[in-house]
């Protein structure tokens, strides 16, 4: 019996707005310190997935959902704006035999940044709820909350606050009990000590690590819940 392979899809990057020369307010999304304009299909797209893992098959759901509610117009379909998305970095995808193993190759190379440490990130996150998403104010106000987190989630977070680290970088540096990141040098004597290791295959190697189930699993409940967002560099 053939295995289907399982994909998942989220967005990358963080919402932010600008003014033009005309004084005029601009959604971007800013990713690897560059910033991306997009239309308001691409936007739409982007927005639905932002702090969402999905199927496919679930993209069109909540597009049509979105689309209707705010009135954007539909010139393309939602499939070719997923497309051009992936191309451009903004979207990005994971696949494997299980919906966990499409969540490792997902998640596993993305960095992670704390929404928590930045009340501009976290303003512009409010922002994009209430205005993009059309979540009502108090739904999106719970942004501002204490969050309640797992043990697995605390040292997540712990890593993430000190130094920029991909989801593999934190298995590593839960496997080798490594709690201390002050400066570049201890992330490369840490976690790139060996002649194996490189930023490159790092995901590769921590898949089978005794803690990944677990920190994998923290990365992508605290996303879920918008206490932290993905970066790529």
């Amino acid at each position: 019996m053939m295995i289907q392979t399982k994909t998942l899809y989220t967005a990358i990057g963080r919402f932010e707005r600008r003014h033009n020369g005309c004084g005029r307010s601009c959604p971007v999304i800013v990713l690897g310190g560059k910033e991306y304009m997009a239309d308001l299909q691409e936007m739409a797209v982007w927005t639905i997935l932002n702090w969402r893992i999905v199927r496919k098959e679930e993209i069109g759901a909540l597009y049509e959902e979105m689309t209707g509610k705010a009135g954007v117009p539909t010139d393309r379909s939602w499939d070719a704006c997923v497309e051009r998305l992936l191309v451009r970095g903004l979207l990005i995808s994971g696949s494997g035999d299980t919906e966990y193993d499409a969540l490792y190759d997902l998640i596993s190379s993305l960095y992670i940044i704390p929404t928590e440490s930045s009340l501009p990130l976290r303003l512009a996150a409010f922002l994009k709820l209430l205005f993009f998403n059309r979540v009502p104010f108090p739904a999106a106000a719970k942004l501002f909350r204490k969050d309640r987190r797992t043990p697995g989630e605390k040292e997540v977070m712990h890593l993430a606050r000190q130094a920029l680290l991909s989801t593999a970088e934190i298995i590593k540096c839960t496997e080798k009990g490594i709690r201390c990141l002050p400066d570049e040098n201890s992330i490369m004597d840490g976690l790139y000590d060996d002649c194996d290791t490189t930023s490159d295959n790092i995901g590769s190697l921590m898949k089978s690590s005794p803690g990944t189930k677990d920190i994998t699993l923290a990365v992508a409940n605290l996303y879920l819940r918008q206490q932290i967002i993905f970066e790529r560099i």
